[in-house]
């Protein structure tokens, strides 16, 4: 099989966080989401572990007390990022803290969320190798499942401030204890499916061959 270069590259290069162009009006089908799982849980884990479980929330009353705990635990987290990027001058990422208290403040009204969970929860102390396979075991999955969004016009972005309220959006969406929860991944068609490569530095400056 001969990979189509073009298309594959530029799948991988523009599949972007999105959020204000998220589009909230427009249902989307459980087919759609269960074609892109499928996809997904082709990505390796540690020791063919797949110990994954996906957590889809369509029902509108739980994405709104899933999304009030989100509100609640971010404080003024986002605000603050924000501001501090626009002191800094970095207007790409201020662009983006601007686009995440958008989704925020309009979370309850994503069609969607998808949330990757990971059997295990590591002890407070786990050294690096068990952090590393544990999330190296979701991740992976994650990230196919986002590509494979981007491929059928939905887009999504991977959040984690609703991790900080972690317990009591186990307790809405009946989570058992012995799972943990890596991100919240709010889900839609895409207003347009022209995104375009981010600014990145180039790869020259952050590769090291054979020594730092």
């Amino acid at each position: 099989m001969e990979f189509d270069l073009s298309m594959t590259d530029e799948l991988l290069a523009t599949t972007r966080a999105v959020r204000k162009r998220l589009d909230l009006d427009r249902q989307v089908p459980r087919e759609v989401i269960n074609e892109c799982l499928e996809l997904a849980v082709q990505a390796p884990t540690a020791s063919n572990s797949q110990t994954w479980h996906w957590i889809v929330v369509d029902d509108a009353q739980k994405r709104e007390a899933i999304a009030a705990q989100y509100r609640s635990g971010q404080g003024a987290i986002l605000a603050e990022a924000k501001e501090a990027a626009a002191q800094r001058g970095d207007a790409q990422t201020t662009r983006v803290y601007e686009g995440a208290v958008w989704l925020s403040e309009n979370l309850h009204r994503v069609p969607v969320f998808v949330i990757p969970c990971v059997q295990g929860r590591p002890p407070e102390d786990a050294p690096p190798i068990v952090l590393s396979s544990l999330y190296g075991s979701i991740m992976p999955a994650t990230w196919s499942f986002q590509l494979a969004l981007r491929s059928r016009g939905l887009g999504s972005t991977l959040t984690t401030l609703h991790l900080l309220r972690e317990r009591e959006v186990a307790e809405i969406i009946g989570i058992p204890g012995d799972f943990l929860q890596v991100a919240l991944l709010p889900v839609a068609y895409t207003k347009g499916t022209d995104f375009k490569r981010a600014a990145r530095p180039p790869v020259s400056k952050i590769t090291h061959w054979n020594d730092w």
